[in-house]
Order: structure tokens, then sequence, then C-alpha cells
């Protein structure tokens, strides 16, 4: 349609499912998240992992917080209208230019060209939601202003924070980053927006499988470019194989829950949201330390036996913690299901400590991990 009054969707609309522009729009997001992971790889093989790990935690959640504002909007209001998609379509531009600045956020703490994508950004996504204000009454139109309101705000936060010491720039970004996440909780304090349960578990499902195919495909232009430079297939297959059985469990397992059933109300569902910060991060991070585990083996990173493993054990373990708390805890029944992934994160943080064999001892433990869960669960339905 060419115009459509913006009005809140229903929350119990059947067959909802994330549109062809909202899969576009996250396809906008893999430049972002490669570029991070990038980042990430050449801190870690350098032997700065300490300010690797900040860089790619700050740049990433521009990454995630950018998505997380369309889809939790677009949940509640997408009306798919000419005006909404030209929105969108700046919204994406928005999310290039951000891609573009990664780097000199990630090496020289420059945000310049980072807040000039989020500032494109905003800017559609605040008439956004003064279009949804504008075809709102009562408390949801006041909500419906309160973001935008807030919106305004933290974007001119991120502007200010460019006139900042360099020296004092990530101490505040934390501070606006703080009153970003603090948006939404005082938005809908009275009034919850209209998001759909099934349509948000979808769209953070298909952001997850994003990360971990960026992983794989990290990982394989790793692997293709050490056979080229080396030929050095025999330390190679181990870590290759360990990586792609990692993410495969991790599909697995996130996978593994019907998460739209616990997503009732805002209680639920903002620590769910903002948690996967944390998953997404990580599944994407398998891929970087898949790299750096290749590099280490044919000579070109700077870092031990033990650092190397690190990089890919660590955010394998966070990945399957994060996912029991935040997705199968909820859903598991008696002790034995209960401890599976957390002792399986455990294990997989001792693999480090396996020398050359570290990524296939821990993508075996993931495996079996995949294994135990499905033969716990089995039996409890048996039981049932």
């Amino acid at each position: 349609m060419a115009y459509s009054p913006m009005t809140a969707r229903s929350r119990d609309e059947d067959h909802r499912a994330a549109t062809s522009l909202e899969l576009f729009f996250d396809l906008c997001f893999v430049v972002a998240i490669a570029q991070a992971g990038a980042r990430l790889v050449h801190a870690l093989a350098e032997g700065h992992p300490g300010t690797g790990v900040i860089g790619y935690f700050f740049v990433f959640f521009g990454v995630w917080w950018a998505w997380m504002n369309f889809t939790w909007f677009a949940s509640a209001y997408d009306v798919d209208d000419v005006p909404y998609r030209i929105a969108t379509l700046v919204q994406i531009a928005g999310v290039l230019v951000y891609a573009a600045g990664v780097s000199q956020a990630f090496d020289e703490n420059d945000w310049t060209v980072a807040v000039i994508g989020y500032l494109i950004m905003r800017v559609a996504l605040t008439a956004q939601w003064l279009r949804a204000a504008a075809g709102e009454s009562g408390p949801a139109r006041a909500t419906a202003l309160k973001y935008a309101a807030g919106l305004v705000i933290c974007q001119a936060a991120w502007v200010a924070l460019l006139f900042a010491p360099d020296d004092a720039k990530r101490w505040l970004f934390l501070v606006v980053a703080a009153a970003e996440l603090a948006v939404p909780v005082i938005a809908e304090r009275g009034h919850q927006t209209p998001w759909h349960a099934h349509h948000i578990v979808e769209r953070y499902g298909l952001f997850t499988i994003i990360v971990l195919g960026e992983t794989i495909a990290a990982s394989t232009v790793a692997v293709q470019s050490a056979i080229n430079e080396h030929e050095a297939l025999g330390e190679l297959l181990p870590i290759a194989g360990g990586g792609l059985l990692i993410v495969f469990a991790a599909w697995w397992i996130y996978f593994a829950v019907p998460m739209h059933e616990h997503l009732t109300s805002n209680r639920e569902a903002i620590p769910w949201g903002y948690g996967h910060l944390l998953i997404f991060a990580s599944g994407a991070a398998i891929g970087a330390g898949i790299e750096v585990a290749v590099e280490h083996s044919v000579g070109k990173a700077h870092i031990s036996q033990l650092s190397a493993n690190a990089s890919v054990t660590v955010p394998s373990a966070l990945f399957l913690l994060m996912v029991w708390l935040l997705h199968s805890r909820h859903f598991k029944h008696g002790l034995a299901q209960q401890l599976t992934l957390p002792l399986s994160a455990l294990a997989i943080l001792a693999c480090t400590w396996t020398g050359t064999y570290a990524v296939l001892f821990a993508g075996l433990v993931a495996t079996a991990t995949v294994a135990i869960g499905v033969t716990l669960a089995t039996r409890s339905s048996a039981d049932v």
C-alpha cells in the first residue's frame, strides 16, 4: 500500500512471521558484524585480549542495539506501506555508515563515523515513533512519545560524547549505553507496546543464525587462506572439524525450546531481549576465535597455545551458559536436564588446557551435550 494509518498490530495475530523487508534489514548487519569480528581477530592474534574484548563489546553493543530498536518497533507497528519502507531504507543506510566506522572506533577510539551512522538511523526511527503516536491515543500515544523523546535525548548524548576527552570516552560510553537500555523500561511503564511473542522469537532466531553464519564464513576463509599459504592440512583439520561441531551444536541447542511460550509480558521479555547481547556477541566471537586458532596453527598469531585455545573455548562456553540462562532452564525438568548446559560450558572451558586439539575436543563436548540433551528430553517425554 502507498499509505496506511500506523496503528498497533494485534498481539494475537495468527501466522505472524518475519517479512522480507526485515530479512533484508538483518542482512545489512552482516557487514558490521564482520567488521567487529575482524578487529577482534587482529587484537587477539597480536596478544591484546583486554583491549580487543572491550573494543569488540562496545562496537557490538551498537550493532545489537540498532537491531533491537528496529525489531521491537516493527513487531508492534509494521504497516509495510511506502513511508515505512522508506524509513527502513534510511535506517539501513545508517547501519552501513556505522559499519564503515567500526574500524576507527575499535582501533582509534574515534566514534565520529559510527555516531553519524547512528544519527541517520535515529532520525528515521524517531519519525516512526512520532508517526505511531499520531495514530494512537491515551497511554499508547504517551508510550510512543516517550520512545521518541528517549531516542532524541540519547542521540544528543552520543553526539556530545564525541567532544569528550579520549580517556573518558569509554566510561561515558557505559553511562550513555545504560541510558539507552533504560528508555524501553521507562517508556513502557504503564503501557506495553503490542509486540508479538512468536514474531519476536523468530526474529531473534534469525539473527542468531546470522551470527553463527558469520562464524562459519570467517572460519572457512581463515582455513582456506592458511591452506593456500602453508598447506598445513594436518594442523587445520582438527580446528575446522571442531569449529563446525561447535557451531552446529550451538544452533541445535538454541532452537531446542519453544521460547515464545515463555514471553508473556515485559517482565520476561526485557531481560530475555537484553540478555541476547551476550548470546549474539559470543556467537559471532566463536568465529573470530576459530580464525585466531587457525592463525596460531600456521605461526601467524603472536600468542601462546593456551591463549589461542581460549579464544574459541571462552565464547563457546559463554554462548551455552547464556542460552541455558535465558532459554533452556525454563523448559528443563529435573536436576540432570538443568545441569547439562552449565556443566558442558565448564567442560568446554577445561578443553582450553588440552593443547593443539582443544577446538576438536570442545566440538566433541558440544556434540555430546546435544546427544545427552536429546536423550534426557526423550526420557522425560516418555515418563509423561
